[in-house]
């Protein structure tokens, strides 16, 4: 049996001395607030990122096959639909779900109200969920109709700022020799608190926009691409710029593979932030528990003077009785992680299930905290934190060196 740990337990469970009880209390409370801390903090920015880029995503796709002269308006040049690459990029891993998609930018007119939006139209191969999801009132309309539909579905703030509600009709006008003028009508609302992209994105049957553009039936403004996983994006990225990127055709017009993150940096750069801003909180938090264990653990070789003079009188060596002190710190720990991992898991669950915490959408993009319980990294916190912290208390058990047995047994 390893004598240091049988002893490290022994005196753990000593409960004789009321002042190193309330230090040890203190030290598990202290590794308990911090693993708390780290855990709530890394599930609530994971919750965060993951619904953000789901939100961005649902607007614009993971990646997009777009005309490679396309610039930063809505009014694209058009491509083919017919390129024959679809069963290659969608025999991809990656690939989740492929769709057409068009953009025509126009200005709404409600009454005395107008609002510049992007028209977004839509065929029978789009995907539904993400709007499904977020439906505040009314449905999705058909794009399988024989004849184009009138309907369309717009945002809750949208239709808050054109005085518009479902089943009221609007008139939107398109900037273009002749300006046109088409009239629709509103199916259904949706609200996904992104106020900026709420605010701009109009969902229509795509052959309004085909006509409004004078584009034959297999003309888009290109293709969107989801994944099954976001983080497979740079992969997803390099395999579909070797299958579709950059190729000309006869008219001259070639085709260019974008990513997510290239169409909104400025929205991951700030993720990065967060990410950095994070990290310091999690050491900050593990570095404080060290240094609080650090001083519990010095009051107890204090407290233990005698006993270490009477172990070394004994013949046991400084390097067995630092061992005994480091495993009764790192029991001190495991209780402490303990402790907070159902602190930490605790506040998540609640906040999952029953969004505790509100934010304002405006400035946040959500109406309650977001969390995300990663199992694997909550192992990875608890790892990290266990061992720095207890290589911390390497520090304080060199004193032991330093202690004279006939002194401390003389002084008893």
């Amino acid at each position: 049996m390893n004598t240091e740990f049988y002893i490290a337990k022994k005196l753990s469970f000593n409960r004789d001395n009321k002042p190193v009880r309330v230090m040890t209390r203190i030290a598990v409370f202290s590794v308990a607030l911090s693993i708390a801390v780290m855990i709530t903090a890394s599930s609530v920015l994971s919750g965060f990122k993951i619904q953000l880029k789901e939100k961005i995503s649902g607007f614009n796709s993971h990646l997009r096959i777009s005309n490679l002269d396309s610039n930063y308006s809505f009014d694209t040049p058009p491509v083919q639909n017919d390129y024959g690459f679809y069963s290659s990029i969608v025999a991809l891993p990656e690939v989740k779900h492929i769709q057409q998609y068009a953009y025509k930018g126009g200005i709404i007119r409600a009454s005395s109200d107008i609002q510049g939006v992007v028209l977004k139209g839509v065929g029978t191969d789009f995907d539904w969920s993400f709007f499904e999801q977020y439906m505040t009132d009314g449905e999705i309309f058909s794009v399988k109709t024989p004849a184009a539909s009138d309907s369309v579905i717009i945002s809750e703030s949208l239709s808050g700022l054109l005085n518009l509600k479902t089943g009221d009709a609007f008139e939107m006008y398109f900037i273009q020799d002749p300006v046109r003028v088409r009239r629709f009508i509103i199916a259904g609302l949706y609200n996904t608190y992104f106020e900026e992209m709420d605010k701009t994105f109009v969902v229509c049957d795509i052959r309004h926009i085909r006509r409004l553009n004078r584009w034959n039936s297999n003309q888009v403004s290109g293709m969107e691409i989801m994944l099954h996983n976001p983080d497979d994006m740079d992969r997803a990225y390099e395999k579909i710029d070797a299958i579709a990127g950059y190729l000309t055709f006869d008219d001259g017009s070639r085709l260019e593979v974008t990513t997510l993150r290239n169409a909104f940096p400025e929205i991951f750069n700030w993720l990065a932030i967060l990410d950095m801003n994070v990290l310091i909180i999690l050491v900050i938090m593990v570095v404080v528990a060290g240094f609080n264990m650090i001083s519990g653990l010095l009051i107890m070789l204090l407290e233990k003077i005698s006993t270490i003079g009477i172990l070394k009188s004994m013949g046991m060596t400084d390097f067995s009785i630092r061992r005994i002190f480091i495993y009764r710190s790192s029991l001190i720990v495991i209780r402490g992680l303990v402790y907070g991992n159902i602190l930490g898991l605790s506040l998540c669950i609640l906040q999952y299930y029953f969004g505790i915490v509100h934010l304002n959408p405006e400035s946040y993009f959500f109406s309650t905290a977001p969390v995300n319980i990663n199992p694997l990294s909550i192992i990875l916190l608890n790892i990290c934190s266990f061992a720095f912290i207890t290589l911390t208390q390497i520090i304080p058990t060199m004193a032991i060196a330093r202690i004279s047995p006939d002194k401390t047994m003389r002084k008893e």
